[in-house]
């Protein structure tokens, strides 16, 4: 750096943070052993050293930030004006190939973080902030980035307050987003730009539905990608559905994973149709062959019948539906388990068509959350299972997306020690986590009936678990917002009936929220595990 090199104040205050970080970590490493566990004291030290890198982590990409983005307006005044729009992509160009040189990075890197640095100096105060103060990483940053990416100045805004300013209208539920790991909290922030888009959810979708295809991409080793681009229903229940064949062939003597179980079905169901050699397994080759041509001689019929001999499992996925959307009144956009938002026509057309691969939940016309369903038995219910889908959405456990059809649900007080068959006792981990809570000192606990429980490490850290962001219906503009216990015509409560106040209801078995067997008019059919309709979900 050249002497009387000077900075704004921005720069200074990022240089000054990364000094308070550095020191901090330092001073901890420096710290002496004095304890009357000195092994634990280290291991607990080692822990406080990592967050503090990561927090030093962060500081100095928000300083990144901060030098990039005032060099290109450094050198861009620097310029003269240009003569041509060919001259001005070439002094971009140059601008780009010099930061690629400084950070020894190619110029398409140098271009992307260039153009995230403008985004987060210029549009994403919040996120840069929180970046320099360490509470975020460098990959939650980028994600604001892309997910505010095409929304105008006041979306974007939205948006980061929504995550990151505890005083926002609507904050985000349960841990802050840089307590999450990127991928979930990309999910989340999907979900909300999903939900306040400016444009509407049925356009998009419209626009989108029009590019499906399926695509081919070879790869090395012999091996390939075929990937279909569909509309969101239509792929959630092809992969629920393989999910579910694939599980049901694990057994002792079955040496492939549940990935490669998937692969193995997905390519005999649409390799062989029906297929006719019922005793052979999914996925052999002589299987496939014969299969491929007995089931093209015979019309190809798809995924219906058998697969390998393994019959066609129905799938398990979760709608949640607002009750102003399902009625046509709103057009919020509805909830599929494992994907995200969809359009109110996808999910109106899912339970008018009575899809029985599909569990329908309604929302509380409220706050927007469902009701809890209890049981005093140590056997969960069907519906209680599909209770703990809906709240948790994933394994509970920080970090973990491992979707809901492959977890198992578990006690967290085992009943042997008195726990209750309640909701608030339960969760629903991964077979790994729940693995690691029995072999372990890793401990579950704090869960309710909206929200899933944490983890307490060996280490004595709690980790809060991810929230489910529920956010109350919208109500239609034709009904005027009043002052509580005003005389408006409509009750504060709708109360048990939920035609009260309400337009007339299409669908009046929407209330019934039973994970029993469906017959083909979509009404439950009598089943092994049924309950008493006074458990049956309902608006209250």
């Amino acid at each position: 750096m050249k002497r009387g090199a000077t900075f704004s104040a921005e720069i200074r205050a990022a240089v000054a943070a990364v000094a308070a970080s550095a020191a901090a970590l330092s001073a901890s490493s420096e710290a002496g052993l004095d304890g009357a566990d000195p092994l634990r004291d280290l291991a607990d030290a080692c822990l406080n050293g990592l967050a503090g890198v990561a927090r030093l982590e962060a500081g100095v990409a928000a300083l990144k930030v901060r030098l990039a983005a005032d060099y290109v307006r450094a050198a861009t005044a620097l310029a003269s004006p240009a003569a041509s729009p060919q001259e001005c992509t070439v002094r971009e160009m140059a601008v780009v190939a010099e930061v690629a040189c400084v950070l020894t990075v190619s110029e398409r890197t140098a271009g992307a973080f260039l153009s995230d640095c403008q985004t987060l100096s210029m549009a994403l105060p919040l996120t840069l902030g929180a970046l320099q103060a360490g509470t975020v990483s460098w990959q939650h940053a980028r994600i604001m980035v892309d997910e505010t990416n095409n929304l105008d100045r006041a979306g974007a805004a939205a948006l980061e307050a929504h995550f990151l300013d505890p005083a926002a209208p609507d904050p985000a539920r349960g841990c802050p987003a840089g307590e999450l790991v990127p991928g979930r909290f990309r999910a989340k922030a999907r979900t909300w730009r999903e939900r306040h888009h400016p444009a509407s959810i049925e356009t998009r979708h419209t626009r989108c539905a029009a590019d499906r295809r399926v695509e081919f991409v070879p790869d090395r080793d012999g091996m390939a990608w075929l990937n279909a681009y569909l509309p969101a229903d239509a792929a959630a229940g092809i992969w629920e559905r393989t999910t579910a064949a694939a599980r049901a062939l694990q057994g002792p003597e079955e040496a492939r994973t549940l990935t490669q179980l998937r692969a193995d079905v997905a390519a005999t169901w649409l390799l062989t149709g029906n297929g006719t050699a019922a005793g052979t397994r999914v996925g052999t080759p002589g299987r496939i062959a014969g299969g491929l041509a007995g089931g093209l001689a015979g019309g190809g019929t798809g995924m219906a019948g058998l697969a390998g001999g393994v019959p066609s499992p129905r799938a398990q996925v979760l709608v949640t539906v607002p009750v102003m959307s399902l009625l046509g009144v709103t057009d919020e956009p509805a909830m599929l388990d494992g994907y995200g938002p969809i359009p109110p026509s996808m999910a109106r057309r899912l339970i008018a068509e009575g899809a029985d691969s599909f569990y329908r939940v309604l929302t509380d016309p409220r706050d927007g959350a469902p009701l809890e369903i209890g049981r005093s038995s140590y056997r969960l219910t069907k519906a209680q299972r599909q209770w703990l889908r809906l709240r948790d959405g994933k394994c509970p456990f920080p970090g973990c997306n491992n979707p809901t059809l492959d977890n198992e649900a578990d006690h967290l007080l085992a009943w042997a020690e008195g726990g209750t068959t309640g909701i608030a006792n339960l969760g629903q981990p991964c077979p790994k986590h729940h693995r690691l809570k029995h072999g372990s000192a890793w401990t579950p606990a704090g869960a309710s009936k909206d929200d899933p429980p944490g983890w307490t490490s060996p280490s004595g850290r709690y980790y809060p678990s991810e929230h489910q962001d529920w956010e109350p219906p919208h109500w239609p503009l034709d009904v005027p917002a009043t002052d509580e216990g005003a005389d408006d015509g409509l009750p504060a409560d709708p109360g048990r009936d939920p035609e009260l106040g309400m337009p007339s209801d299409p669908f009046p078995g929407w209330h019934q929220f039973t994970a029993a067997e469906v017959d083909d008019s979509g009404w439950p059919a009598t089943v092994e595990d049924s309950f008493p309709e006074d458990l049956l979900l309902q608006c209250a």
